[in-house]
């Protein structure tokens, strides 16, 4: 699937700055960009298993070395690259610890917190190089209380238990993934008198239906004891330089401050398994929770409490201002050498990264070895072309949003559009979302595009017959890097995938060869900042 679709997708992208943005007589380098002649699917699965071979959080060594490949793979293609570095505030876990006192007449249950490593994974022996699951910028700190079920953790869910006489004062809050931003999920458990909170993966929303559902690596759904972890961070860029770039020697707002902006947690929060979630389910008495409210067919009945379970949640974690490492390359244009089309994905990973982002990583390395053959055949962009490999992502689009503010004034009075991809490859079927701007573009590009799983018909074909709501999507929170060019200084953007949202990341091994391999979980759907 990555190499065809892949493929198909870097046709799809630098069709933006070869068809649109060049004079109709280059029109014949689109036509040998999408060609067989250039096509090297060796290569792309390359960069997928180089990316992914160990795990790579924001401010990691492995992640270091990630960019040392892209910063390489993008110099060996004659493309003038360099590294763009600053020092951000991120976190990660020191200690952690959950029990669960079921009733006063059973024992504690303590938890493990660990996912699983099924028999034969190949990636077993980086393994433990996975930080310990849990919520970037989580509050430190340790609760005792009896557990609230929440639903998904709305304020319409809130307004249900009022409605129904509980009071979430004092307790833990347990909330199932999905439908909000996890960040809204703590934040609206603190707002509810809640002093801390859990969030699960339910089966019915990742785990498949059904007694006989299969999950990975026999099927995509989430296993039993995976975990979406994540950010709970509201804003965007490093919080301790609000509207500034985190640049050396630069001004930092202190911690404190962080935490008085309304964008931190101030509860300790802590994701959890979709089996350690349904076992403090089981704990929870009280009244029965609405239909809708309930789990999968084979799941226990939901009540919402509180109690008599009671959660002894703690959880430690280290705040460190580490160094990311932003990668950028340039194609300069000819004609109009002060006009940027910037096509960006992110680096960093909470895992392994396969479907995001690093298959789009791959596919942004696939397109600067594209664009130099096109180069050796007498190519030259009309407008200059920089390709962007972001760091620290996953904490709160870090890395874009301090560049966009170091280059604020020149990136809004020079750039034509922002194009932008993470999950270049999680499936078969085409999907984007952009500003208005850009929708005609993308429908006349997807139109000269063959659909790799169809050879009869064209990616818009394909795009056209499988949707039931509006074709094109628009750009909205913070979904990906998009944002600081969108919402800050009003580019206009792209986003770009093939596949609908995925319960559990696949492999570089799988994605090119439907090979089996990780069970580690990354957080899917891009609600904000997975």
């Amino acid at each position: 699937m990555l190499k065809t679709t892949g493929a198909t997708f870097l046709a799809i992208a630098t069709s933006f700055f070869i068809l649109h943005f060049s004079p109709p007589p280059k029109s014949y380098y689109h036509s040998l960009f999408i060609s067989s002649s250039l096509s090297d699917n060796a290569s792309i699965s390359h960069h997928l298993r180089t990316l992914t071979r160990r795990p790579h959080v924001a401010g990691s060594q492995a992640n270091a070395e990630a960019a040392s490949y892209v910063l390489s793979t993008l110099s060996a293609c004659n493309i003038m690259a360099h590294i763009v570095s600053y020092d951000v505030l991120l976190t990660y876990p020191d200690s952690r610890s959950l029990t669960l006192t079921p009733s006063p007449s059973e024992p504690p249950i303590t938890f493990d917190l660990k996912q699983e490593i099924y028999e034969g994974d190949p990636y077993a022996d980086v393994a433990d190089e996975v930080l310990p699951t849990n919520h970037a910028y989580a509050k430190s700190g340790s609760v005792v209380g009896p557990v609230v079920y929440v639903n998904y953790g709305r304020v319409e869910d809130y307004g249900t238990l009022k409605e129904m006489g509980v009071n979430v004062t004092g307790t833990v809050a347990l909330a199932r993934y999905g439908e909000i931003f996890r960040g809204d999920i703590v934040m609206n458990a603190f707002e509810a008198g809640a002093i801390g909170a859990l969030v699960y993966t339910d089966r019915k929303d990742y785990g498949g239906e059904g007694g006989d559902a299969k999950w990975f690596p026999d099927d995509k759904w989430m296993p039993p004891s995976g975990v979406q972890v994540g950010t709970v961070y509201n804003g965007s860029g490093d919080p301790t330089t609000p509207g500034w770039a985190s640049s050396e020697g630069c001004e930092r707002v202190s911690v404190e401050e962080v935490e008085s902006s309304g964008d931190v947690p101030l509860i300790p929060s802590m994701p959890i398994s979709g089996a350690d979630g349904e076992t403090i389910l089981r704990s929870i008495g009280g009244q029965i929770a609405k239909d809708n409210w309930q789990g999968s067919k084979d799941a226990p009945t939901y009540r919402v409490g509180p109690g008599p379970g009671v959660v002894n949640l703690e959880y430690n974690g280290k705040q460190v201002i580490a160094t990311i490492q932003n990668v950028m390359g340039v194609i300069e244009g000819v004609e109009e050498p002060d006009r940027f089309v910037i096509l960006g994905n992110h680096r960093d990973a909470w895992t392994f990264g396969a479907v995001d982002p690093n298959s789009g990583t791959a596919a942004l390395l696939e397109v600067a070895q594209r664009l130099q053959k096109l180069q050796r055949s007498g190519w030259k962009p009309r407008r200059t072309i920089i390709l962007c490999n972001w760091d620290a992502e996953e904490y709160g689009l870090t890395g874009s949003t301090e560049w966009v503010e170091e280059n604020r004034e020149l990136l809004a009075s020079r750039a034509v559009a922002y194009l932008n991809v993470d999950c270049a490859v999680s499936g078969a079927g085409f999907h984007a979302s952009g500003t208005p701007q850009l929708d005609d573009l993308l429908k006349l590009a997807t139109q000269q595009v063959q659909d790799p799983d169809n050879s009869s018909q064209t990616i818009y074909e394909q795009w056209i017959q499988s949707t039931e709501s509006s074709l094109i999507g628009r750009l909205g929170g913070a979904g990906s890097d998009y944002a600081a060019f969108l919402q800050h200084i009003g580019v206009p953007a792209a986003d770009m995938r093939f596949g609908a949202g995925f319960p559990a990341t696949a492999t570089a091994a799988e994605l090119s060869h439907h090979t089996n391999a990780l069970p580690l979980i990354e957080a899917p759907n891009s609600d904000n900042n997975d």
